[in-house]
């Protein structure tokens, strides 16, 4: 296999052809930091969390991939991937994984030590996750809390704090990513019933769509409460208006309960978080 060839493999691994993933873990990652630095965050801080965004999405990919490698061959989604294909070994994917995941602690380390120990933790979470879809129905619910473990990381590394403030963010993104990423587990509900996977979409059954907008409601409460704490204004007001929109248009599209639906719904989810984090920038460039 060429060099050229390798680098492919390795991209998609890391899914840096599919940035999904890097988007809606981005968003609520540069809102903590807006919200934090009370506007525009400091410039190294920044840097080194938007090229920390990457290398752990990709991490968490690499790892998921290595956990379910012998299960993804029965999903029609997933059976192309490079470690079930064959085109990369399990010692291959565990040394890209240890190699991104050094790189990443090298980032934290030119930051403060609060961050430091947060990593830790991050990484630890990061780890177990993909193995969670074997001993619990609620595997999203744990996705949660590793998805929205950069915002007290971004709190402590542009205050040296994680206040109340941080808490409701985190809350809110909590909430949004149970609620997507079960639309996202709808589209590969048939499957994950036949090898055995478990999901909050086959948990809720007959009352996901219901229960997702639960989510979306929560999610929705804890972004206005984290926006009343920062006493943002009418642009911030207008990004939650949006949001709405947003989390409307996703249950029209997951109603009929179709999978290519229920992906778009999904991605529809990506501006949702654009359009909040604008706002909130907007806000407080405009506003003050």
């Amino acid at each position: 296999m060429s060099l050229r060839d390798k680098l492919d493999v390795y991209m998609r691994l890391a899914r840096i052809d599919r940035p999904i993933g890097t988007l809606l873990l981005l968003w609520p990652c540069l809102m903590a930091l807006t919200f934090a630095a009370g506007g525009l965050p400091d410039l190294k801080v920044f840097v080194i969390f938007v090229i920390g965004v990457v290398v752990m999405r990709a991490c968490g990919c690499i790892i998921n991939d290595y956990a379910d490698r012998d299960l993804d061959a029965h999903v029609e989604r997933t059976k192309a991937r490079p470690l079930t294909s064959g085109e990369i070994s399990s010692k291959e994917a565990l040394l890209l994984f240890a190699a991104m995941a050094l790189f990443a602690f090298c980032l934290v380390l030119m930051l403060n030590p609060l961050v430091v120990q947060l990593s830790v933790v991050g990484i630890i979470l990061t780890i177990i996750y993909p193995f969670t879809k074997r001993y619990t129905n609620m595997p999203q619910m744990f996705l949660g809390t590793v998805w929205s473990w950069s915002i007290p990381m971004a709190y402590a590394a542009q205050t040296g704090t994680v206040p109340v403030e941080a808490w409701w963010l985190f809350a809110a993104n909590w909430c949004w990513t149970v609620a997507y990423d079960t639309m996202y587990a709808m589209v590969d509900r048939d499957d994950d019933l036949k090898i055995g996977i478990k999901s909050t979409a086959i948990l809720f059954g007959r009352y996901d769509r219901q229960i997702i907008g639960g989510f979306q409601l929560a999610a929705l409460t804890c972004f206005i409460i984290a926006g009343l704490e920062a006493e943002r204004g009418a642009i911030y007001a207008l990004g939650i208006l949006a949001f709405i929109g947003f989390g409307a248009y996703q249950q029209k599209l997951i109603f009929g309960r179709d999978r290519a639906a229920c992906f778009t719904a999904f991605l529809n989810n990506s501006w949702a978080g654009l359009v909040l984090f604008a706002a909130l920038t907007l806000d407080y460039l405009i506003l003050g």
